[in-house]
């Protein structure tokens, strides 16, 4: 009969594929018109040719009636295509309610960690599709907010989607990759690894232990600068008395012989104030 599953159909989630839609929006879709007309005899291969044809997406609008893209998902809960078929549907670009078709049916049958792997790839579609409400009026949505609703909201399209585990549980105990965001990398923020990774990398550069448990520090310390240099203190000698008396000729400077509180040989005081030539001291030659 057209409303049963196809023979040798494995039950998903321990339940047929075609229960996997309300009994009410099912029983609905077998009373239909298009489903009569257009879902006869369908395959796998024939499928694609009524899905190149959808306009929009949605579960039923007036109440009562399917839309025809619910038609199509319940056609491939009957005839459950392989793996690999699904996947093509969703590697043809050009034909974007195709892979919408195929991204619902992923979310229904696929296990959560093949959801997430498949799904995700999708965030970068940024297309536009219709959806029609239950009252008929039509709304603009994109792919890559579609993929999101079926991520994160347990109802899509007036269908109870199975239950999806956290992706941060999965990354926990089922070795999911983390998901790498285009966004976040532009904005610069970075994955928990990847900042402990820098956050590990800036210690070593700037703190390095020995294997003697030494401390050796990289930051340019005063003493090995080459630009700073300590001046060196003058200490006057007897040499130094002559020399001082010809520079004081020489630039006018005032030198005074007289003793300081130690003895002569200890040191004098020597002024480097200028002195106008007539005002020369008695005695300073």
């Amino acid at each position: 009969m057209a409303n049963t599953t196809i023979r040798g159909a494995l039950s998903i989630h321990g339940t047929n594929p075609q229960y996997l839609i309300e009994k009410v929006i099912r029983a609905r879709i077998y009373d239909s018109l298009y489903w009569k007309e257009h879902c006869f005899a369908l395959d796998a291969a024939t499928v694609i040719d009524e899905a190149l044809k959808l306009q929009y997406l949605g579960g039923t609008y007036a109440n009562t009636r399917p839309t025809e893209f619910m038609c199509l998902t319940l056609k491939l809960l009957q005839l459950q295509p392989e793996r690999e078929i699904i996947l093509e549907y969703l590697r043809a670009e050009e034909f974007k309610y195709l892979r919408a078709l195929a991204a619902f049916y992923v979310r229904l049958t696929f296990d959560p960690v093949n959801v997430y792997e498949v799904l995700e790839p999708l965030f970068d579609d940024y297309r536009k599709l219709r959806t029609r409400g239950m009252d008929g009026a039509y709304s603009i949505t994109t792919i890559d907010e579609f993929c999101d609703q079926l991520l994160s909201e347990e109802r899509v399209c007036e269908i109870q989607l199975p239950r999806l585990t956290q992706r941060r549980v999965l990354e926990e105990t089922e070795g999911l990759a983390p998901r790498k965001s285009k966004l976040g990398r532009a904005l610069g923020v970075l994955s928990s690894e990847e900042a402990q990774r820098r956050e590990g990398d800036e210690g070593s550069d700037e703190e390095v232990e020995d294997e003697q448990g030494r401390y050796l520090s990289r930051s340019p310390s005063m003493s090995m600068s080459p630009e700073v240099e300590e001046a060196e203190p003058e200490y006057w000698t007897e040499g130094s008395e002559e020399e001082e008396e010809g520079e004081a000729g020489k630039t006018g400077r005032f030198v005074s012989k007289s003793p300081g509180m130690g003895s002569e040989d200890e040191g004098r005081y020597i002024s480097r104030s200028p002195t106008p030539e007539g005002e020369r001291i008695e005695g300073d030659v």
